[in-house]
């Protein structure tokens, strides 16, 4: 079996210095992060980490449970290409002069999906969404025509099997009500104040 390209979905509380814990998992496996991208999830308080790696599959299941034990982590997935809908986003700094002269601009944008952002006498910027092949191939497009500066966002992906983590953290809550838990705190607190 091959090294194949997964994404790993992290829901977590939002904690200083989680990111560090979670990369130090992966630097600790020689594991290489291809793309990290953090932002808050559909569920207020609760963020979504999309780590995209490149390994084999019985690694990347050990690396999500492993994942799951950090104590603000609510739920680690991981998914192959095939089970996500997912983009990056790019951007393509390129010379104005260059690219009216030698370019007709509205066929470039139409073929590769993109649009300008910020047209200015001396650079306009295009951006356009895509897979990194689709991305890459403009970049290919503009190289001949000065291209001055390009950069790739982190893949956001969404799983097409899922229907929302607010089910799932529903379905938790309603397995563990919010009582018990905050008397089993209590309960804690007490228990370690006792053994000081």
């Amino acid at each position: 079996m091959n090294k194949q390209e997964f994404t790993i979905t992290v829901y977590t509380e939002n904690h200083i210095g989680l990111l560090v814990r979670i990369a130090t998992m992966f630097s600790r496996r020689k594991i290489n992060i291809e793309s990290l991208n953090t932002s808050p999830s559909e569920e207020e308080g609760i963020h979504r980490f999309t780590i995209v790696i490149n390994e084999f599959e019985e690694v990347v299941r050990k690396l999500a449970r492993q994942i799951e034990k950090q104590v603000e982590v609510l739920k680690a997935y991981y998914n192959t290409n095939e089970e996500i809908v997912w983009q990056e986003l790019a951007l393509y700094k390129v010379s104005t002069d260059e690219i009216a002269e030698k370019v007709q601009v509205e066929r470039l944008l139409r073929e590769h999906g993109a649009r300008a952002v910020v047209i200015r006498k001396d650079y306009t910027v295009f951006e356009t969404s895509g897979h990194r092949e689709e991305t890459d191939k403009l970049v290919a497009v503009l190289a001949p025509y000065g291209l001055i500066e390009f950069v790739r966002s982190a893949r956001v992906a969404i799983i097409k099997a899922s229907h929302g983590f607010h089910e799932k953290l529903r379905e938790f809550e309603e397995a563990t009500p919010g009582e018990e838990q905050v008397e089993n705190e209590f309960l804690n607190k007490q228990d370690s104040v006792f053994t000081m």
